[in-house]
């Protein structure tokens, strides 16, 4: 068994070499004001990324659509439109050509707590998530500016670059040391484990960073952040242990973000008093 641990070692550390060759180190966003631009690992191409973004939001719409679900106009899609306005062009704080992404919304009628903004500038709110909450502005403002967060932060390109690159490096490595099948396959439990998963539970805290920024800088109160996690966690959604979790627990969010609305306040002040 210590032979099989030490070959496993080696081929991961083979594996990490080939993986820092295959891409490039970038930064997708200016730095922020509660945090820094972590450098990023991108090996697939953004334009890959935004055809694929276009083509599932499109697959999404002609779905909803023939359930009769897909909401383009009414009182709750101008409320939440509303607030997407206001936000768009905060964007440009993080990353000029966002503010020229073809941004673009829609409502979901569904009981699902959930919402999302594919690469690109692709938003989607699903009603439940609204009416169950009963969320306020400033509430859809937090969870828009999260997702909005992962958007610019191209943390699916992000993703899929790592995926890519983490099986093609652990094929290679395998193949360059005669690993066994039973190597391999521990090797890719230990990808998981050291990278996919950590990296997920950064995006996700990484998005509230960012999104507690973006939400304060079009005039929405970045406090509503808290007592939205309180809603969800009495919702029984984002509950329980970060181990082995993509999200960060309840309690690690919130203290996280309770330590970073001090310096966004003054932010939201002052955009309360443009005109």
């Amino acid at each position: 068994m210590p032979a099989l641990f030490r070959r496993l070692g080696t081929v991961c550390a083979t594996a990490a070499a080939c993986l820092a060759l295959l891409g490039g180190c970038v930064t997708t966003t200016q730095g922020s004001v509660a945090g820094g631009s972590r450098s990023q690992f991108m090996m697939v191409s953004e334009q890959q990324v935004l055809q694929s973004s276009q083509q599932a939001f499109s697959q999404q719409n002609s779905q909803a659509r023939a359930q009769g679900a897909l909401i383009t106009s009414g009182p709750q899609y101008t409320r939440v439109v509303r607030i997407m306005r206001r936000m768009v062009p905060q964007v440009a704080h993080f990353r000029p050509d966002a503010a020229r992404w073809p941004w673009q919304l829609v409502l979901i009628r569904s009981n699902e707590l959930n919402a999302h903004v594919m690469p690109g500038g692709k938003v989607t709110f699903y009603t439940g998530i609204i009416d169950r909450l009963q969320l306020t502005d400033d509430e859809i403002a937090a969870i828009m500016g999260h997702e909005m967060a992962h958007a610019l932060r191209e943390h699916v390109r992000e993703q899929m670059s790592q995926q890519a690159a983490g099986n093609l490096a652990l094929k290679l490595g395998g193949a360059l040391l005669g690993a066994s099948d039973a190597s391999m396959q521990m090797a890719g439990m230990a990808k998981q484990m050291m990278l996919d998963l950590p990296f997920s539970r950064s995006m996700e805290s990484e998005a509230d960073t960012y999104g507690l920024e973006l939400a304060a800088r079009a005039g929405y109160n970045p406090t509503a952040a808290l007592t939205l996690w309180d809603k969800m966690r009495a919702a029984g959604a984002g509950a329980g242990s970060s181990f082995l979790s993509t999200h960060p627990s309840s309690a690690e969010r919130m203290a996280s973000m309770r330590a970073q609305i001090p310096r966004l306040m003054p932010i939201y002040e002052a955009a309360r008093q443009r005109p």
